[in-house]
Formats: C-alpha cells, structure tokens, sequence
C-alpha cells in the first residue's frame, strides 16, 4: 500500500472512531459498535480503536465480545499502567472494591442480585472510563458510591452520610465517586441495567407514552 493510500484509509478509520463516540454518546450503540468495528478492520493497529469498540460492546451487554476487545487492546497498548487496570477485569479474586462492595451489602442482607448488579456496574464501569486515571488509594470510597446507587435505584432508603459510615469514608469522597459513576454509566433513576425489582417503574412510563402517542393519533384522525 502506498504512502497517499494509507493515509487515506488512516483518515478513514478515524472518521468511523469519530462517528461511533458521536453514537455512543447519543445512545445509538447498536450504530456505535458497527462504527468501531469498522474503524478496527481499517487500523487493526490503533489500539483506541480496540477500547472503544470494548467501551461500546460493554454498554450493549455484550460481555464476552467487550472482553475480546480489551484483549486486543491490551496486546496492542504502550501505557503499563493501563495495561494493568484492564488485565485486573480477567482475573478470577476480587479486588478491594469488589470485597468491601460484598463484607458490607452481605453483613446488611442485600440481596444478591443487588450485589451482583453493584459488581456489574463496577465492571461496567471501569471499561466506560477508558483511559481515565482512576484514583483507588481509597477503594471503600468507590464501593460506597456504587453501594448507594444500587440501593437508591432499588428504592432503598439510606442517605449518602449513611452509606459513608458504613464504609468509613468521607461524604465528600463519596460524592465525587458517585457523580462519576453516574455522568461516565450515564444512570438514570430505575435503570434497566441496576434495577432487580419485579416491576420497573419505567415500564409504566413507555406504556404511558405509548398509549398517549395512540390517543393523539385518534384525536386527529379525520
């Protein structure tokens, strides 16, 4: 392949990268995933690729499939330290978070499909960041955070100076780890992906627009 020829298939695959964080973003994985892909056959090379693809395919809940990609990532990455944060989602033990995530939610009674749905969002989670520096000096602050969410969207009542007690850490510490975990997973009140009740309230809300979109269309039939 010649020099203007790789440059233009170069310049390609970052226009697919471009397009599938502009998807990502609008909720459009589906349109996401085609897009990276894409941009990896092009540049099987570019590591970023690899991750954003491994970014989108998690947020779908193709899990297998986003651990082949951050396998690929891995393999193609510089950084050392990044290298290490995404080696750690293969290994078998778990981490600090993980362990005081389960010695306080089990110590409580939580069920554990709650448990597993604050394990999920930490796993989630630490894809969706990408290439973030995340601060662990302190893991009880992030399993604090990803306990309080879990609980509040399953309609639990506890305060965040509650759940900062239970893990012996500052509120303020909390705080910031639960507005990342909420602005970088893009949660919502009784997200489906977190919610483990019988019955999602949000399931109401899409009946109701539905059946509103319906009574408007008969209210302006002619």
């Amino acid at each position: 392949m010649d020099g203007r020829k790789a440059e233009d298939v170069k310049e390609k695959a970052a226009t697919y990268n471009v397009e599938g964080l502009e998807c990502y973003e609008k909720w459009e994985v589906e349109d996401a995933i085609t897009r990276f892909k894409e941009a990896v056959r092009l540049a099987p090379d570019d590591p970023e690729y690899h991750l954003n693809l491994a970014r989108a395919r998690a947020r779908f809940g193709q899990w297998e499939e986003a651990l082949t990609s951050l396998r690929d990532f891995i393999d193609l990455e510089s950084d050392t330290r990044l290298r290490q944060r995404f080696r750690a989602l293969f290994e078998v033990g778990m981490d600090p978070v993980e362990s005081a995530l389960t010695r306080v939610m089990t110590n409580e009674a939580i069920p554990l499909e709650e448990i597993s749905a604050a394990m999920q969002m930490w796993w989630e989670f630490r894809i969706a960041a990408g290439r973030r520096n995340l601060p662990m000096r302190k893991p009880e602050a992030w399993a604090s955070a990803l306990d309080y969410i879990i609980r509040k969207l399953n309609f639990r009542q506890v305060t965040q100076v509650e759940m900062a007690n239970k893990y012996e850490v500052s509120v303020s510490a909390l705080r910031s780890r639960y507005q990342d975990l909420v602005e970088t997973l893009d949660i919502m009140p009784c997200d489906y992906r977190y919610f483990r009740g019988e019955k999602n309230p949000l399931d109401m809300l899409v009946q109701a627009a539905i059946m509103l979109d319906q009574l408007e269309k008969q209210f302006r039939e002619t």
